[in-house]
């Protein structure tokens, strides 16, 4: 009797789990999704809501290692002045995981489209974390 109960209790437990993780990608994606549109729409401030206001933010790129929120923001600021250089951006997602309940991890791919500046694009890595409910990315490594 033992076995068809743990048997039964380790599918609805697994069910869940896999229901949670869809609504966890769900929201990640969203995220994303609106920063493509608030970039597109030239909105850093509005595409930046999808980072961690807090000075342990990080995000590594060619320039090196930046922390905290406001000077994450100010770089996108001073490297992307204006629309032409802001260009068309689109995302190519390559893999989703969720080392535990509260922390994804997302592996993508860029495209920034500028014709008058040149296109540009790389892969990106992406660290999640779930603060009160809703998802953030706390680190982002970005060539």
């Amino acid at each position: 009797m033992r076995n068809p109960l743990l048997s039964l209790f380790l599918s609805v437990l697994c069910s869940v789990c896999l229901a949670q993780n869809q609504a966890d990608k769900d929201a990640i994606f969203s995220v994303l999704n609106t920063q493509v549109a608030a970039w597109n729409e030239g909105k850093i401030d509005r595409f930046m809501e999808g980072y961690w206001q807090s000075d342990s933010l990080m995000f590594v790129g060619k320039s090196g290692v930046t922390y905290g929120y406001l000077s994450t923001y100010e770089n996108y600021v001073k490297r992307y002045p204006d629309r032409a250089t802001m260009g068309t951006l689109k995302f190519e997602f390559i893999n989703i995981s969720f080392p535990s309940a509260e922390t994804a991890f997302l592996v993508g791919k860029f495209y920034l489209s500028r014709p008058a500046k040149g296109d540009l694009s790389g892969f990106y890595t992406l660290l999640w974390k779930k603060i009160k409910g809703k998802w953030y990315i706390v680190c982002d490594h970005t060539s």
